[in-house]
């Protein structure tokens, strides 16, 4: 794929990029490393202004790169927007937190005077520089979750992001270095993705973190494994969204639209399952079609738009693709399911019923606005259902019924379980999943001690 700006409303080609040549990677990768070791001894505070400045810097620029992120990927601007001040809500967060997240730890001396110690200390150090691989469809959020911590925790960062969104990548850059970041703290490597591998076989580089599909995720790790390097991994997720007899229906076929076509439904953590128990499936699904009808199509740089166009024209043609197998096997299409005519890689809001375990959109992730309807007969064939998945990145549960919430926390097979509420990400709390939706922690505590090396200091008596 070229590295290269196209604006996915109407297929035109805005600016290209020639990838970084041997010689200025090798110069970037000798500078993450001299940089580190100077940049691992500044303290918390002098690391936290300097994040609080790029959070300065980002609420000045929202609207600028708002309208960057929509053209490189199509996200409604308001979205975009939205995207940027949340960035900037990370940052603050961890410039405020950081230091008391990696505080020293200390055993009560009571505990460890069977090893010899008088006294016994964890300690929170940084690793190195640290390679980033990063999707395009939160193209500035993905990156500072990463970013944000690993610099506060006296890291550096290496980004190589998507070959869709240059611009936003370079932006990056340029926003750490203007809030006055050593230079090589954070620097965007303009290559394609065949380069990765040797990247990470660099001895230089210590760590990686990959948010992205799960190909990419299985060569991350077994490079990182064969150089037994550390990995987060935040891969794939097709989150069931379960609603019972007892839920609000007006307000969860409301929020359930939201959460299939946030960010033109190309989100992991959108939901994309429908489980709906047998005694309100009608009257969820009536809703529920009606508001996804109701959305608006169009520019994503106009302020009214709710859902824009793919990021690219093959993955409208996948998107399609999936909806199409389950019609030929027998599935309904309640809503959508057409592409449209003219430019642009749009593809419209679209509900799927009857869906089998044997269509592929049952087992595959639906990366757009596609949404799969499914009937449940009661709580047990809600979980079977949900968890007759690959994934496990998160899930919704609708329902007033605290015993109802005590089994699906306690049977989801998921990262997270929002209850009566749509999956969102938060700096204070911690976003990953299990089974092939990847491993490791981003955000809160956990996120921020992924990349250090826990060290025991140990004192003799």
């Amino acid at each position: 794929m070229p590295i290269a700006t196209v604006n996915p409303a109407n297929g035109e080609t805005i600016k290209t990029y020639e990838p970084m040549d041997e010689e200025e990677l090798e110069r970037r990768l000798q500078l993450a490393e001299a940089t580190f070791r100077t940049y691992r001894t500044t303290s918390f505070a002098e690391r936290a202004a300097l994040l609080e400045r790029a959070a300065d810097l980002l609420d000045e620029d929202q609207a600028d790169i708002g309208r960057v992120m929509t053209t490189e990927m199509g996200k409604p601007v308001k979205q975009a927007r939205a995207e940027a001040a949340k960035c900037a809500k990370a940052m603050r967060w961890y410039a405020a937190h950081a230091e008391a997240l990696l505080a020293d730890e200390e055993p009560d001396p009571s505990d460890v005077t069977d090893s010899g110690a008088s006294r016994a200390v964890v300690r929170y150090r940084p690793l190195g520089p640290v390679l980033a691989v990063m999707p395009w469809n939160f193209p500035l959020w993905q990156v500072v979750r990463f970013a944000a911590p690993a610099l506060m925790a006296g890291n550096v960062g290496l980004l190589k992001h998507a070959s869709n969104v240059p611009q936003t990548a370079l932006y990056l850059e340029d926003l750490f270095h203007r809030a006055g970041f050593p230079e090589g703290c954070f620097q965007t490597l303009l290559v394609g993705s065949g380069a990765i591998d040797d990247i990470l076989r660099d001895e230089r580089v210590k760590a990686a973190t990959l948010t992205g599909s799960e190909p990419a995720g299985r060569a991350v790790a077994s490079t990182a494994g064969e150089m037994i390097k550390k990995t987060v991994l935040e891969l794939g997720g097709s989150d069931p969204f379960i609603v019972m007899p007892s839920a609000d229906l007006d307000r969860a076929a409301q929020v359930a639209v939201t959460a299939r076509v946030q960010n033109n439904g190309q989100s992991c953590i959108a939901a994309k399952r429908f489980i709906v128990h047998a005694d309100v499936y009608d009257a969820f699904a009536e809703r529920f079609v009606a508001g996804m009808r109701a959305l608006t199509v169009g520019d994503p740089l106009d302020e009214d738009t709710e859902v824009g166009p793919l990021a690219s024209e093959q993955g409208r043609d996948d998107l399609e693709e999936l909806v199409d197998d389950a019609r030929r096997g027998g599935a309904r299409v309640l809503c959508g399911g057409e592409r449209p005519d003219g430019p642009g890689w749009y593809y419209p809001p679209t509900v799927v019923a009857d869906v089998t375990r044997e269509m592929r959109i049952h087992r595959e992730e639906t990366f757009g606005p596609v949404a799969t309807l499914y009937r449940a007969r009661d709580l047990d064939e809600a979980v079977l259902i949900a968890n007759d998945s690959l994934f496990g990145l998160s899930s919704n549960v609708w329902t007033r019924d605290e015993a109802e919430v005590d089994r699906f926390v306690r049977d989801l097979e998921a990262g997270g379980v929002f209850v009566n509420g749509m999956t969102a990400s938060h700096p204070a709390l911690p976003f990953g999943g299990v089974k092939r939706s990847g491993y490791g922690r981003e955000l809160s505590g956990h996120g921020i001690r992924e990349f250090c090396n826990i060290t025991t200091v140990w004192h003799g008596a």
